[in-house]
């Protein structure tokens, strides 16, 4: 059983940063890729970015040049460096997982964001 766990949400102001951390439970070397969506009151999930095993990184439009994934390979880490931080950008944001061995993903318990005007 794969775990997830999250951290770094918070209350910022407009044009702040926020650092978001999920570590997991298994190797590095078992993950397929990891990403962050979000959900905010009354919407769907979407997905927010992507790294994949290789490296490859993959963001939303509306984060592109603002946020940063990253990982740390020793920590089976993923991180989300959020700059730039605009009111829309509240939300519950979730760390999800896919491991090499199963089409199953793996989704943390979520860690809440809140950027006020």
């Amino acid at each position: 059983q794969v775990q997830l766990v999250e951290s770094g949400g918070g209350l910022v102001q407009a044009g702040g940063s926020l650092r978001l951390s999920c570590a997991a439970s298994v190797s590095i070397f078992s993950i397929n890729y990891m990403g962050w969506y979000r959900q905010a009151p009354g919407k769907q999930r979407e997905l927010v970015a992507t790294i994949t095993r290789s490296g490859n990184t993959n963001y939303a439009d509306s984060v592109k040049g603002r946020f940063t994934i990253s990982r740390d390979h020793a920590k089976s880490t993923v991180y989300l460096q959020m700059n730039s931080l605009k009111p829309e950008d509240t939300a519950v944001y979730y760390c999800n997982l896919g491991p090499i061995w199963s089409a199953q993903d793996y989704w943390g318990q979520g860690t809440q964001v809140t950027v006020s005007s």
